[in-house]
Protein backbone atom coordinates (compact mmCIF):
# COMPACT_ATOMS: atom_id res chain seq x y z
CA UNK A 1 0.00 0.00 0.00
CA UNK A 2 1.34 3.46 -1.28
CA UNK A 3 2.14 6.11 1.57
CA UNK A 4 -1.50 8.10 0.03
CA UNK A 5 -3.71 4.93 0.42
CA UNK A 6 -1.98 4.43 4.37
CA UNK A 7 -2.94 8.31 5.36
CA UNK A 8 -6.57 7.75 3.70
CA UNK A 9 -7.10 4.58 5.94
CA UNK A 10 -5.69 5.83 9.18
CA UNK A 11 -7.81 8.74 8.92
CA UNK A 12 -10.99 7.42 7.88
CA UNK A 13 -10.34 4.66 10.84
CA UNK A 14 -9.83 7.96 13.31
CA UNK A 15 -12.85 9.25 12.42
CA UNK A 16 -16.18 8.66 14.38
CA UNK A 17 -18.77 6.27 12.46
CA UNK A 18 -21.35 8.92 12.43
CA UNK A 19 -20.17 11.69 10.35
CA UNK A 20 -22.84 14.30 11.31
CA UNK A 21 -20.76 14.41 14.42
CA UNK A 22 -17.40 15.26 12.55
CA UNK A 23 -19.35 19.13 11.40
CA UNK A 24 -20.73 19.36 15.04
CA UNK A 25 -17.17 20.49 16.89
CA UNK A 26 -12.95 19.50 16.42
CA UNK A 27 -12.88 16.24 17.79
CA UNK A 28 -9.42 15.86 17.58
CA UNK A 29 -9.11 15.90 21.37
CA UNK A 30 -11.37 13.60 22.06
CA UNK A 31 -10.23 10.95 19.54
CA UNK A 32 -6.83 11.29 21.10
CA UNK A 33 -8.30 11.05 24.95
CA UNK A 34 -9.97 7.94 24.25
CA UNK A 35 -7.31 6.30 21.76
CA UNK A 36 -4.76 3.44 23.80
CA UNK A 37 -1.20 4.48 24.81
CA UNK A 38 1.51 2.65 23.44
CA UNK A 39 1.38 0.63 26.56
CA UNK A 40 -2.43 -0.39 25.46
CA UNK A 41 -3.95 2.00 28.67
CA UNK A 42 -6.08 4.29 27.86
CA UNK A 43 -5.04 8.31 27.72
CA UNK A 44 -5.15 10.51 31.12
CA UNK A 45 -7.81 12.21 29.21
CA UNK A 46 -10.34 9.86 29.45
CA UNK A 47 -11.93 9.44 33.37
CA UNK A 48 -11.56 6.34 35.27
CA UNK A 49 -14.29 5.30 37.87
CA UNK A 50 -13.49 4.93 41.47
CA UNK A 51 -9.95 7.16 41.06
CA UNK A 52 -9.88 9.99 43.67
CA UNK A 53 -7.86 11.99 41.41
CA UNK A 54 -10.13 11.57 38.43
CA UNK A 55 -12.99 12.40 40.80
CA UNK A 56 -11.60 15.72 41.58
CA UNK A 57 -10.94 16.69 38.18
CA UNK A 58 -14.76 16.28 36.86
CA UNK A 59 -15.83 18.25 40.33
CA UNK A 60 -13.58 20.86 39.12
CA UNK A 61 -14.99 20.40 35.62
CA UNK A 62 -18.21 20.92 36.69
CA UNK A 63 -17.16 24.06 38.76
CA UNK A 64 -15.53 25.72 36.11
CA UNK A 65 -18.61 25.24 33.49
CA UNK A 66 -20.47 28.11 34.40
CA UNK A 67 -17.44 30.28 34.55
CA UNK A 68 -16.84 28.74 30.86
CA UNK A 69 -19.93 29.78 30.14
CA UNK A 70 -19.50 33.56 31.33
CA UNK A 71 -16.29 33.97 29.47
CA UNK A 72 -17.93 32.81 26.02
CA UNK A 73 -20.81 35.12 26.54
CA UNK A 74 -19.08 37.89 27.08
CA UNK A 75 -16.42 37.27 24.51
CA UNK A 76 -20.10 36.67 22.02
CA UNK A 77 -21.14 40.10 23.33
CA UNK A 78 -18.10 41.92 22.02
CA UNK A 79 -17.85 40.50 18.77
CA UNK A 80 -21.33 42.05 18.39
CA UNK A 81 -20.61 45.76 20.17
CA UNK A 82 -17.21 46.03 19.83
CA UNK A 83 -16.29 48.02 16.48
CA UNK A 84 -12.04 47.93 16.69
CA UNK A 85 -11.07 45.61 13.85
CA UNK A 86 -7.62 44.83 15.49
CA UNK A 87 -9.38 43.85 18.90
CA UNK A 88 -12.39 42.27 16.77
CA UNK A 89 -10.17 39.22 15.17
CA UNK A 90 -8.75 38.39 18.86
CA UNK A 91 -12.17 38.38 20.26
CA UNK A 92 -13.88 36.48 17.32
CA UNK A 93 -11.09 33.90 17.62
CA UNK A 94 -11.92 33.78 22.04
CA UNK A 95 -15.52 33.25 21.11
CA UNK A 96 -15.18 30.76 18.73
CA UNK A 97 -13.03 28.28 20.55
CA UNK A 98 -14.63 28.99 23.89
CA UNK A 99 -17.45 27.83 21.81
CA UNK A 100 -16.29 24.11 21.30
CA UNK A 101 -15.24 23.96 25.35
CA UNK A 102 -18.79 24.58 26.10
CA UNK A 103 -20.79 21.78 26.66
CA UNK A 104 -24.18 20.68 25.01
CA UNK A 105 -25.96 22.29 27.84
CA UNK A 106 -24.28 25.59 27.82
CA UNK A 107 -23.91 25.14 23.96
CA UNK A 108 -28.01 25.51 24.05
CA UNK A 109 -28.23 27.62 26.89
CA UNK A 110 -25.77 30.17 24.73
CA UNK A 111 -27.32 29.97 21.28
CA UNK A 112 -31.23 30.25 23.14
CA UNK A 113 -29.85 33.89 24.59
CA UNK A 114 -28.59 34.57 21.65
CA UNK A 115 -31.81 33.93 19.90
CA UNK A 116 -33.95 35.66 22.77
CA UNK A 117 -31.69 38.88 23.86
CA UNK A 118 -30.29 39.61 20.47
CA UNK A 119 -33.10 39.66 18.62
CA UNK A 120 -34.55 42.43 17.11
CA UNK A 121 -36.22 46.14 18.64
CA UNK A 122 -40.04 45.24 17.84
CA UNK A 123 -40.42 48.40 19.75
CA UNK A 124 -38.93 50.42 17.47
CA UNK A 125 -39.96 48.25 14.72
CA UNK A 126 -43.86 49.17 16.08
CA UNK A 127 -43.18 53.22 16.29
CA UNK A 128 -41.61 53.21 13.09
CA UNK A 129 -44.18 51.60 11.88
CA UNK A 130 -46.89 53.92 13.75
CA UNK A 131 -45.08 56.59 11.91
CA UNK A 132 -45.35 55.62 8.31
CA UNK A 133 -48.79 54.62 8.23
CA UNK A 134 -49.48 57.91 9.51
CA UNK A 135 -47.71 59.68 6.70
CA UNK A 136 -50.06 61.22 3.96
CA UNK A 137 -49.15 60.32 0.35
CA UNK A 138 -47.72 62.63 -2.37
CA UNK A 139 -50.62 64.21 -4.20
CA UNK A 140 -52.87 63.94 -1.18
CA UNK A 141 -56.32 61.94 -0.62
CA UNK A 142 -58.06 64.06 -3.21
CA UNK A 143 -55.53 63.64 -5.77
CA UNK A 144 -55.35 67.02 -6.00
CA UNK A 145 -51.80 68.04 -7.76
CA UNK A 146 -48.82 69.07 -5.37
CA UNK A 147 -45.87 71.40 -6.04
CA UNK A 148 -42.54 68.99 -6.64
CA UNK A 149 -41.27 70.55 -3.59
CA UNK A 150 -44.00 69.07 -1.64
CA UNK A 151 -43.81 65.86 -3.05
CA UNK A 152 -40.17 66.09 -2.22
CA UNK A 153 -40.30 66.97 1.35
CA UNK A 154 -43.08 63.80 1.36
CA UNK A 155 -40.87 61.46 -0.23
CA UNK A 156 -37.91 62.15 2.01
CA UNK A 157 -40.43 61.51 4.96
CA UNK A 158 -40.48 58.27 3.74
CA UNK A 159 -37.38 57.59 3.07
CA UNK A 160 -36.52 58.42 6.22
CA UNK A 161 -38.93 55.79 8.02
CA UNK A 162 -38.09 53.18 5.35
CA UNK A 163 -34.35 53.37 6.14
CA UNK A 164 -34.42 53.59 9.55
CA UNK A 165 -37.06 50.39 9.23
CA UNK A 166 -34.86 48.42 6.89
CA UNK A 167 -32.10 48.94 10.23
CA UNK A 168 -34.51 48.20 13.51
CA UNK A 169 -35.60 44.97 11.20
CA UNK A 170 -32.31 43.35 11.64
CA UNK A 171 -31.81 41.33 14.63
CA UNK A 172 -28.21 42.05 16.58
CA UNK A 173 -27.24 38.76 15.64
CA UNK A 174 -26.73 39.55 12.39
CA UNK A 175 -23.82 41.84 13.31
CA UNK A 176 -22.21 38.67 14.89
CA UNK A 177 -22.79 36.35 11.89
CA UNK A 178 -21.26 39.16 9.23
CA UNK A 179 -18.40 39.67 11.53
CA UNK A 180 -17.70 35.94 11.77
CA UNK A 181 -18.46 35.21 7.77
CA UNK A 182 -15.27 37.41 7.16
CA UNK A 183 -13.35 36.00 9.69
CA UNK A 184 -10.46 32.92 9.14
CA UNK A 185 -12.49 29.94 10.00
CA UNK A 186 -15.86 31.74 10.52
CA UNK A 187 -17.89 29.99 7.70
CA UNK A 188 -17.08 26.27 8.57
CA UNK A 189 -18.26 27.87 12.32
CA UNK A 190 -21.20 29.49 11.25
CA UNK A 191 -21.66 26.01 9.66
CA UNK A 192 -21.26 24.05 12.93
CA UNK A 193 -23.08 26.69 14.94
CA UNK A 194 -26.78 26.03 12.44
CA UNK A 195 -25.80 21.82 13.23
CA UNK A 196 -26.31 22.64 16.88
CA UNK A 197 -29.21 24.46 16.61
CA UNK A 198 -30.98 22.08 14.18
CA UNK A 199 -29.75 19.58 16.65
CA UNK A 200 -31.37 21.13 19.56
CA UNK A 201 -35.00 21.82 17.41
CA UNK A 202 -35.00 18.78 16.76
CA UNK A 203 -35.63 17.53 20.80
CA UNK A 204 -37.64 21.02 20.88
CA UNK A 205 -39.72 23.54 18.40
CA UNK A 206 -38.33 26.95 19.82
CA UNK A 207 -39.54 30.06 17.99
CA UNK A 208 -37.11 32.19 18.96
CA UNK A 209 -34.18 29.54 18.31
CA UNK A 210 -36.51 28.81 14.99
CA UNK A 211 -36.25 32.24 13.59
CA UNK A 212 -32.69 32.39 14.57
CA UNK A 213 -32.09 29.58 12.24
CA UNK A 214 -34.00 30.86 9.24
CA UNK A 215 -32.14 33.98 9.29
CA UNK A 216 -28.49 32.21 9.49
CA UNK A 217 -29.99 29.60 6.48
CA UNK A 218 -30.60 33.01 4.09
CA UNK A 219 -27.07 34.14 4.94
CA UNK A 220 -25.43 31.07 4.16
CA UNK A 221 -27.67 30.56 1.14
CA UNK A 222 -26.08 33.95 -0.08
CA UNK A 223 -22.73 33.42 1.18
CA UNK A 224 -22.50 30.29 -0.53
CA UNK A 225 -24.08 30.84 -4.20
CA UNK A 226 -23.32 29.36 -7.03
CA UNK A 227 -20.71 32.38 -8.12
CA UNK A 228 -18.90 32.37 -4.89
CA UNK A 229 -18.08 28.33 -5.03
CA UNK A 230 -15.34 26.26 -6.82
CA UNK A 231 -16.38 23.12 -8.76
CA UNK A 232 -13.51 20.86 -8.42
CA UNK A 233 -12.96 17.62 -10.26
CA UNK A 234 -11.96 15.25 -7.45
CA UNK A 235 -9.43 12.55 -8.75
CA UNK A 236 -6.43 10.02 -6.77
CA UNK A 237 -4.11 12.39 -7.33
CA UNK A 238 -6.04 15.05 -4.79
CA UNK A 239 -4.16 15.27 -1.29
CA UNK A 240 -4.95 12.30 1.20
CA UNK A 241 -6.51 14.80 3.56
CA UNK A 242 -9.39 15.48 1.05
CA UNK A 243 -9.86 11.68 0.02
CA UNK A 244 -10.59 10.53 3.46
CA UNK A 245 -12.78 13.33 3.84
CA UNK A 246 -15.16 11.68 0.33
CA UNK A 247 -14.46 8.32 2.54
CA UNK A 248 -15.70 9.54 5.46
CA UNK A 249 -18.70 11.70 4.42
CA UNK A 250 -20.17 8.93 1.43
CA UNK A 251 -23.94 9.15 2.72
CA UNK A 252 -25.77 6.89 0.06
CA UNK A 253 -23.58 4.08 -1.10
CA UNK A 254 -20.70 3.75 1.78
CA UNK A 255 -16.71 3.19 0.16
CA UNK A 256 -15.78 -0.31 1.31
CA UNK A 257 -12.14 0.19 1.01
CA UNK A 258 -9.22 1.73 -0.97
CA UNK A 259 -9.66 0.06 -4.13
CA UNK A 260 -13.29 0.68 -3.73
CA UNK A 261 -12.35 4.45 -3.56
CA UNK A 262 -9.64 4.42 -6.45
CA UNK A 263 -12.30 2.98 -8.84
CA UNK A 264 -14.72 5.65 -8.14
CA UNK A 265 -12.24 8.30 -9.23
CA UNK A 266 -10.98 6.09 -12.22
CA UNK A 267 -11.64 5.25 -15.57
CA UNK A 268 -15.24 5.84 -16.33
CA UNK A 269 -15.62 7.61 -13.38
CA UNK A 270 -16.02 11.29 -12.22
CA UNK A 271 -16.39 12.98 -8.54
CA UNK A 272 -16.77 16.78 -8.50
CA UNK A 273 -17.22 18.78 -5.60
CA UNK A 274 -17.99 22.16 -5.23
CA UNK A 275 -14.98 23.91 -2.67
CA UNK A 276 -15.52 27.40 -0.97
CA UNK A 277 -12.18 29.69 -0.80
CA UNK A 278 -12.74 30.03 3.34
CA UNK A 279 -13.45 26.36 3.87
CA UNK A 280 -10.31 24.93 1.68
CA UNK A 281 -9.44 21.07 1.19
CA UNK A 282 -13.07 19.97 2.40
CA UNK A 283 -16.02 19.76 -0.22
CA UNK A 284 -19.51 20.93 0.96
CA UNK A 285 -20.77 18.44 -1.45
CA UNK A 286 -20.12 16.08 -3.59
CA UNK A 287 -21.42 14.18 -6.38
CA UNK A 288 -20.48 10.87 -8.15
CA UNK A 289 -20.78 9.82 -11.80
CA UNK A 290 -20.39 6.81 -14.09
CA UNK A 291 -20.02 6.76 -17.86
CA UNK A 292 -21.92 4.06 -19.22
CA UNK A 293 -22.89 2.82 -22.99
CA UNK A 294 -27.26 2.74 -21.61
CA UNK A 295 -28.41 3.50 -18.97
CA UNK A 296 -27.88 1.18 -16.27
CA UNK A 297 -31.31 -0.70 -14.61
CA UNK A 298 -29.61 -1.17 -11.42
CA UNK A 299 -27.12 0.46 -8.93
CA UNK A 300 -25.09 -2.69 -8.80
CA UNK A 301 -24.31 -2.10 -12.56
CA UNK A 302 -22.79 1.15 -11.53
CA UNK A 303 -21.07 0.36 -8.75
CA UNK A 304 -19.59 -3.07 -9.78
CA UNK A 305 -18.79 -2.33 -13.57
CA UNK A 306 -15.61 -3.81 -13.42
CA UNK A 307 -13.80 -3.32 -15.57
CA UNK A 308 -15.64 0.34 -16.85
CA UNK A 309 -16.66 0.13 -20.52
CA UNK A 310 -14.70 2.68 -22.58
CA UNK A 311 -15.08 6.28 -22.04
CA UNK A 312 -15.09 6.92 -25.72
CA UNK A 313 -18.12 4.91 -26.11
CA UNK A 314 -20.20 6.14 -23.17
CA UNK A 315 -23.10 8.03 -24.30
CA UNK A 316 -24.81 7.93 -20.78
CA UNK A 317 -24.10 9.71 -17.72
CA UNK A 318 -25.39 8.26 -14.48
CA UNK A 319 -25.28 10.29 -11.35
CA UNK A 320 -25.66 7.46 -8.44
CA UNK A 321 -24.45 9.38 -5.45
CA UNK A 322 -24.65 12.83 -3.95
CA UNK A 323 -23.60 13.93 -0.04
CA UNK A 324 -22.91 16.65 2.15
CA UNK A 325 -20.10 17.18 4.31
CA UNK A 326 -22.13 19.89 6.47
CA UNK A 327 -24.72 18.74 8.55
CA UNK A 328 -25.34 22.78 9.07
CA UNK A 329 -25.55 23.49 5.51
CA UNK A 330 -29.37 21.20 5.34
CA UNK A 331 -32.09 22.81 3.42
CA UNK A 332 -29.39 24.70 1.69
CA UNK A 333 -29.63 23.62 -2.05
CA UNK A 334 -26.49 23.10 -4.01
CA UNK A 335 -27.12 19.78 -4.72
CA UNK A 336 -29.37 21.82 -7.65
CA UNK A 337 -26.61 24.10 -9.05
CA UNK A 338 -23.57 21.27 -8.80
CA UNK A 339 -25.70 18.95 -11.15
CA UNK A 340 -26.11 21.68 -13.63
CA UNK A 341 -22.60 22.89 -13.64
CA UNK A 342 -21.45 19.00 -14.08
CA UNK A 343 -23.93 18.39 -16.55
CA UNK A 344 -22.57 21.73 -18.68
CA UNK A 345 -19.27 20.41 -17.98
CA UNK A 346 -19.39 16.94 -18.88
CA UNK A 347 -21.34 18.11 -22.19
CA UNK A 348 -18.47 20.50 -23.28
CA UNK A 349 -15.79 17.61 -22.67
CA UNK A 350 -17.44 14.60 -23.82
CA UNK A 351 -19.72 15.35 -27.10
CA UNK A 352 -20.51 11.39 -26.90
CA UNK A 353 -22.66 12.30 -23.99
CA UNK A 354 -26.56 12.66 -24.29
CA UNK A 355 -28.46 11.02 -21.97
CA UNK A 356 -28.03 11.95 -18.03
CA UNK A 357 -30.29 10.06 -15.80
CA UNK A 358 -29.98 9.32 -11.94
CA UNK A 359 -30.86 5.76 -10.20
CA UNK A 360 -32.74 7.54 -7.59
CA UNK A 361 -36.11 6.75 -6.01
CA UNK A 362 -38.97 8.96 -6.98
CA UNK A 363 -39.89 10.09 -3.33
CA UNK A 364 -43.20 9.84 -2.28
CA UNK A 365 -44.60 8.05 -5.80
CA UNK A 366 -44.61 4.76 -3.48
CA UNK A 367 -47.07 6.45 -0.92
CA UNK A 368 -49.39 7.78 -3.71
CA UNK A 369 -49.64 4.71 -5.84
CA UNK A 370 -50.53 2.74 -2.42
CA UNK A 371 -53.30 5.35 -1.51
CA UNK A 372 -54.72 4.84 -5.08
CA UNK A 373 -54.80 2.00 -5.72
CA UNK A 374 -56.58 1.12 -2.23
CA UNK A 375 -58.89 4.05 -2.28
CA UNK A 376 -60.10 3.16 -6.19
CA UNK A 377 -60.22 -0.86 -5.44
CA UNK A 378 -62.51 -0.32 -2.63
CA UNK A 379 -64.48 2.41 -4.80
CA UNK A 380 -65.33 -0.19 -6.86
CA UNK A 381 -67.06 -2.41 -4.14
CA UNK A 382 -69.47 0.30 -4.00
CA UNK A 383 -73.05 -0.01 -5.39
CA UNK A 384 -73.31 3.59 -6.85
CA UNK A 385 -70.27 4.40 -8.36
CA UNK A 386 -69.35 7.69 -10.58
CA UNK A 387 -66.96 7.40 -13.03
CA UNK A 388 -64.60 10.23 -14.07
CA UNK A 389 -61.53 10.77 -16.44
CA UNK A 390 -59.87 13.47 -14.20
CA UNK A 391 -56.82 13.04 -13.23
CA UNK A 392 -57.10 13.80 -9.21
CA UNK A 393 -55.25 12.81 -7.21
CA UNK A 394 -57.14 12.73 -4.33
CA UNK A 395 -60.22 11.86 -6.18
CA UNK A 396 -63.50 10.33 -4.42
CA UNK A 397 -64.69 9.21 -8.43
CA UNK A 398 -63.73 5.67 -9.24
CA UNK A 399 -61.15 4.98 -12.33
CA UNK A 400 -59.61 1.74 -13.31
CA UNK A 401 -56.29 3.35 -13.45
CA UNK A 402 -54.91 -0.12 -15.23
CA UNK A 403 -55.41 -0.46 -18.75
CA UNK A 404 -57.02 -3.80 -20.26
CA UNK A 405 -53.79 -4.90 -21.51
CA UNK A 406 -52.32 -4.13 -18.19
CA UNK A 407 -55.32 -6.02 -16.36
CA UNK A 408 -55.03 -9.06 -18.14
CA UNK A 409 -51.13 -9.62 -18.08
CA UNK A 410 -51.12 -8.37 -14.31
CA UNK A 411 -53.76 -11.08 -13.34
CA UNK A 412 -52.12 -13.73 -15.46
CA UNK A 413 -48.51 -13.12 -14.08
CA UNK A 414 -49.62 -12.90 -10.28
CA UNK A 415 -51.93 -16.48 -10.01
CA UNK A 416 -49.02 -17.66 -8.02
CA UNK A 417 -47.93 -14.93 -5.75
CA UNK A 418 -51.54 -13.48 -4.59
CA UNK A 419 -54.96 -13.00 -5.35
CA UNK A 420 -57.54 -10.28 -4.82
CA UNK A 421 -61.35 -8.87 -5.96
CA UNK A 422 -60.00 -7.12 -9.20
CA UNK A 423 -56.57 -5.72 -10.56
CA UNK A 424 -56.16 -3.26 -8.49
CA UNK A 425 -56.38 -5.09 -5.15
CA UNK A 426 -53.86 -7.51 -6.91
CA UNK A 427 -51.35 -5.02 -7.62
CA UNK A 428 -51.66 -3.85 -3.84
CA UNK A 429 -51.16 -6.74 -2.14
CA UNK A 430 -47.83 -7.38 -4.39
CA UNK A 431 -46.33 -4.16 -3.67
CA UNK A 432 -47.41 -4.46 0.01
CA UNK A 433 -45.97 -7.75 0.36
CA UNK A 434 -43.36 -8.58 3.33
CA UNK A 435 -41.25 -11.06 1.27
CA UNK A 436 -41.48 -9.70 -2.39
CA UNK A 437 -41.24 -12.78 -3.72
CA UNK A 438 -42.78 -11.67 -6.95
CA UNK A 439 -39.27 -9.82 -7.82
CA UNK A 440 -37.98 -13.17 -8.65
CA UNK A 441 -40.73 -13.69 -11.44
CA UNK A 442 -39.55 -12.33 -15.02
CA UNK A 443 -43.26 -12.93 -16.22
CA UNK A 444 -44.74 -10.83 -13.09
CA UNK A 445 -41.99 -7.98 -13.79
CA UNK A 446 -42.28 -8.04 -17.30
CA UNK A 447 -46.15 -7.19 -17.24
CA UNK A 448 -45.31 -4.62 -14.06
CA UNK A 449 -43.28 -2.88 -15.61
CA UNK A 450 -45.77 -0.69 -17.99
CA UNK A 451 -48.20 -0.03 -15.43
CA UNK A 452 -45.85 1.17 -13.32
CA UNK A 453 -43.78 3.43 -15.33
CA UNK A 454 -46.80 4.67 -16.75
CA UNK A 455 -47.95 5.53 -13.09
CA UNK A 456 -45.10 7.48 -12.39
CA UNK A 457 -44.99 9.45 -15.08
CA UNK A 458 -48.09 10.65 -13.78
CA UNK A 459 -47.29 11.11 -10.60
CA UNK A 460 -44.32 13.29 -12.06
CA UNK A 461 -46.82 15.31 -13.79
CA UNK A 462 -49.38 16.30 -10.69
CA UNK A 463 -45.87 17.27 -9.41
CA UNK A 464 -45.10 19.86 -12.08
CA UNK A 465 -48.60 21.31 -12.29
CA UNK A 466 -48.27 21.73 -8.39
CA UNK A 467 -45.05 23.40 -8.53
CA UNK A 468 -46.20 25.40 -11.70
CA UNK A 469 -49.04 26.44 -9.69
Amino acid sequence: MNKKGLAILMRTRMRPNDARDLARSPLANLVNQTLPNSDGSQSSGRLLQGAPQQRNERLNASSNNERDFEVVLESMHSAISLSKTEILDSVLNDFSEGYFRLSYENRRKLLELLAKEYDLNRTQVRDLIKQYLGLELPGGSDNAPSTGIEEEACLSAFYRIERNLRHALKPAYEVLFERLNTHPGGLKFLSILRADILSILAEENIVSLRALDSYLKEKLSTWLSPATLELHQITWDDPASLLEKIVAYEAVHPISNLIDLKRRLGLGRRCFGYLHPAIPGEPLIFIEVALMKNVAQTVQEVLWDDPPSPECEATSALFYSISSTQPGLQGINLGRFLIKRVITLVKREMTNISTFATLSPIPGYMQWLLSKLASQSKLSEGEDIQHSPADTSGSTFWENILEPEEERALIDASVEFTSGKNSMEVLFNLLTSPNHEWTSSDKLLSALKPPLMRLCARYISILIKLVIK
